[in-house]
């Protein structure tokens, strides 16, 4: 509530100093939606964090034992503390960054460097993504080697986490920076159509990695194995065949390199297609267990969830391109960041923040959408495996990484894209 308060006269003030200084409508309205979210989010989390303590359903008074359970309330509040930490540190430095026009300075050090348009937009957003990663990284640091360690989940070296954040630099400037450039060097070339070529370009972007994330990306981080002949292999086999599913990939990745906690997951199209056991998985759970887990993966792909995510993330795409050339022209959107120069690359960075509220909202359209999709996965595993094999899993995967078993509806409703475990339990005896 202090917090809210303190946001209110800080707005408050920064109000007056616009009537004084001038700031332009677009300004006003980048600082108010930043507030807003930021204010939203301390009271989802709030709200979330007042049923740490509650009493555990009985569906799921079986994960923890006494001393598990006080642990896992210990490890909710200290990531509570940290996030609160972290995103008002962002939020104070966001509006410093705003206030002060430092995206104004950065866009003026770009041009003393080159004139070329293009160029100056992937350098504007270098030097950005750069810094922001450079001054979040010591709460990084702390995450990792200070609350997950302090809990038993880290595994993850300090050489591990440099290395990681190398190879996050590559993949963003070859990912981020090359999607980033053909945005531009389409609405360079074409200025009012740009954005149908550039959603074409995306969209074979998302494509392609879609189908060759497993082959490509994760190597760059894991180490990717055959899963060997033995029984695990031959039950998930037996499962494939009984449910008319033709499965040759099944790799084991090396999960346990960075932390204990355990997952799996399906990725691909057609021939690329492949399950992921992290080796984790395979030491904490029974092979019933897993071929019950994999069957819930398989059910995805049956379903067709995957090709209607993909669906729905192209036409979400060429949503977003329409909206945002409709802002192309404005050039109070690069005053609002403190440009002197009417510049793309800074229409992006102001719209990125303006279309915000329209993104949570899909975004909780999508939520919605996934937490059915898990049901309908949940109901295959259940028809054609034993449901009491993917119940214990569930259990099992949330004791081992500490989940929160009775988190708040709002805070569920916002920020869940599965359903709760106890939500998933009664779902599978109801059905």
């Amino acid at each position: 509530m202090l917090i809210i308060l303190f946001v209110g006269k800080f707005f408050k003030g920064l109000w007056e100093h616009h009537l004084t200084c001038g700031y332009n409508a677009p300004f006003v309205l980048i600082m108010s939606i930043i507030v807003f979210n930021f204010i939203l989010e301390r009271i989802l989390s709030f709200l979330n964090s007042k049923r740490y303590n509650a009493e555990l359903p009985d569906e799921v008074k079986d994960v923890y034992d006494s001393r598990q359970y006080k642990k896992s309330q210990k490890y909710k509040m200290v990531n509570e503390r940290f996030s609160l930490i972290t995103s008002t540190y962002s939020f104070i430095l966001i509006v410093t960054i705003l206030v002060f026009h430092v995206f104004g300075y950065v866009d003026q050090l770009t041009r003393t460097i080159t004139s070329n348009p293009l160029l100056v937009a992937l350098l504007f957003f270098a030097f950005i993504m750069l810094a922001s990663d450079i001054l979040n990284t010591p709460f990084a640091l702390y995450d990792t080697f200070v609350i997950e360690e302090k809990f038993g989940f880290n595994k993850t070296t300090l050489k591990t986490f440099f290395l990681d954040k190398i190879k996050g630099w590559f993949l963003a400037a070859v990912l981020g920076g090359g999607i980033t450039a053909l945005i531009i060097w389409f609405y360079l070339l074409t200025r009012q159509m740009f954005w149908v070529y550039a959603w074409i370009a995306v969209s074979g972007v998302m494509l392609f990695i879609n189908m060759f994330y497993s082959t490509l990306i994760v190597p760059l981080f894991n180490k990717q194995t055959p899963l060997e002949e033995g029984p695990l292999r031959k039950a998930i086999s037996n499962f494939c065949n009984k449910v008319d599913f033709t499965l040759d990939n099944v790799f084991v990745i090396d999960g346990s390199k960075r932390s204990t906690k355990a997952n799996a997951y399906f990725t691909g199209l057609g021939s690329e297609k492949r399950i992921v056991l992290y080796d984790t998985l395979i030491d904490d759970l029974s092979i019933d267990e897993i071929v019950a887990v994999l069957a819930h993966e398989i059910g995805h792909y049956k379903k067709k969830h995957s090709r209607l995510n993909m669906l729905l993330g192209v036409v979400q795409t060429g949503i977003t391109l329409y909206v945002f050339s409709l802002f192309t022209v404005n050039p109070m959107l690069s005053w609002a960041l403190g440009a002197k120069v009417h510049s793309i690359h800074m229409v992006i960075l102001a719209f990125g923040i303006i279309y915000s509220p329209i993104s949570t909202v899909v975004g909780l359209a999508l939520n919605l959408l996934s937490r059915f999709n898990e049901y309908q996965a949940d109901r295959f595993a259940k028809k054609h495996y034993d449901a009491k094999y993917l119940v214990s899993a569930l259990k099992k995967l949330s004791s081992k990484s500490l989940s929160n078993l009775t988190p708040h509806p709002a805070y569920v409703f916002f920020h869940y894209s599965h359903p709760t475990l106890m939500q998933r339990i009664r779902a599978l005896k109801k059905e």
